[in-house]
């Protein structure tokens, strides 16, 4: 098996170091987004030229792959999770949102997601399919959907954007220690393959106590 691989990877012109690298890159953060950075543009790339294989190799981990060419948007997803525009998984029923992340970010997904949403109905996003949002707005967006506003310490607010960030989910000033009305965030269309519809359904349904255990 090994040589039939890197035989179909050196008819691409990719190494074994520089597949490894992209399946590690991949398996460890779970997305690649081109437009992120010069380095994942090259992982990007890499994993055109190779598409077949790296879905292959998923396969048999029984991980899922979604890609979103007109974004440049790759994600993975782990067996069980629900996946928009493609099949359930027949294996499981967990949701790999629920299982990957803390309830407090979830719960700020599904108000991000609700609130790109609103966005799309009004014509608010541009031509990258972006949408823009400031922080103050979507500190009332989770006091009206989530009855709490966002963490008050800025630290802890800060570490919950950077996790946003890392799943490419948001767009947002790596100095947080601005004025509110004056610090706006990007929401990346991305978050339509993180969330499904049925999670956003959900959203009324968040403990809030369990949150407020959780800050």
């Amino acid at each position: 098996m090994r040589e039939a691989l890197e035989a179909q990877l050196n008819e691409r012109g990719i190494g074994e170091d520089d597949f490894s690298e992209l399946m590690i890159r991949l398996l460890d953060r779970g997305v690649l987004c081109r437009d992120e950075s010069k380095r994942e543009a090259e992982l990007y790339d890499r994993y055109l030229a190779a598409q077949d294989l790296v879905e292959d190799y998923l396969s048999v981990l029984r991980i899922r792959v979604l890609h979103e060419p007109r974004f440049n948007l790759l994600r993975i997803f782990p067996p069980g999770a629900e996946v928009p525009g493609l099949a359930d998984a027949e294996d499981g029923t967990g949701s790999g949102l629920r299982q990957r992340l803390s309830q407090q970010e979830v719960a700020l997904i599904l108000v991000l997601r609700a609130e790109y949403d609103k966005a799309l109905r009004e014509g608010q996003v541009d031509e990258l399919g972006q949408a823009m949002i400031s922080l103050e707005a979507l500190n009332l967006s989770c006091r009206n959907l989530l009855g709490r506003s966002l963490p008050e310490q800025q630290t802890e607010r800060q570490l919950l954007l950077r996790r946003l960030r890392q799943l490419r989910l948001i767009r947002s000033p790596a100095d947080m220690g601005v004025e509110e009305g004056e610090t706006w965030l990007t929401i990346r269309p991305g978050i339509i393959s993180l969330v499904t519809d049925s999670a956003l359904s959900q959203l009324g349904n968040i403990d809030t106590a369990d949150l407020n255990e959780e800050a």
